[in-house]
């Protein structure tokens, strides 16, 4: 293994272990920001996901989007592709896929315009250490190759870290929001 890879190894069990009882401490009102920073966005089509393991939970945001236009989450095809997106609404019938996260049981896929990212740290450059798949950053990659896509990530206010292992096909993201508020991306 190489050097950054084992960095980037430490760096995420020292996110998940921070990540825990900030999780564990959560409340309801976790998405209240992030429904603000969509309802700026009514009607573009965007992707959420559905939280897994100790993630910050997004849906009551994405509920509110999809009131207003077309909102998807990721499934992941097969290893080393980019992510596709089927369309959510509450209450759909959702089956396990990959790693556990739900997806809609008979997924109709769209391209989403502004994707709310998962993530395991994040500093205030846009900079984001995920679980290591590189399915966002060649997602992101590929989207941004066709059009002007926001990628915002979605984390609690703690999983914030100044220094991050990142590699030059990490993608940024552009905006970043917390339970505690909305960071702006510094550049």
């Amino acid at each position: 293994m190489s050097d950054l890879a084992e960095i980037k190894t430490a760096a995420r069990k020292a996110a998940f272990a921070r990540r825990k009882p900030l999780f564990d401490a959560a409340t309801a009102a976790q998405a209240g920001y992030l429904s603000e920073v969509l309802a700026g966005y009514r009607g573009v089509p965007v992707s959420g996901f559905m939280p897994i393991r100790t993630e910050i939970d997004p849906t009551p945001a994405m509920a509110e989007a999809a009131a207003h236009g077309p909102v998807g989450v990721p499934v992941i095809r097969a290893a080393g592709t980019p992510l596709q997106f089927a369309r959510w609404q509450p209450g759909a019938e959702m089956v396990p896929g990959a790693f556990g996260a739900l997806i809609p049981a008979e997924p109709e896929f769209f391209e989403p315009e502004l994707l709310i990212v998962p993530l395991l740290a994040f500093n205030r450059r846009g900079g984001r250490l995920g679980y290591g798949g590189g399915f966002y950053d060649r997602t992101l990659e590929m989207l941004r190759g066709k059009r002007p896509t926001l990628a915002i990530g979605f984390a609690f206010a703690g999983q914030e870290v100044d220094d991050l292992p990142l590699e030059p096909t990490d993608q940024p993201l552009d905006l970043i929001v917390t339970e505690a508020g909305v960071i702006e991306v510094a550049d």
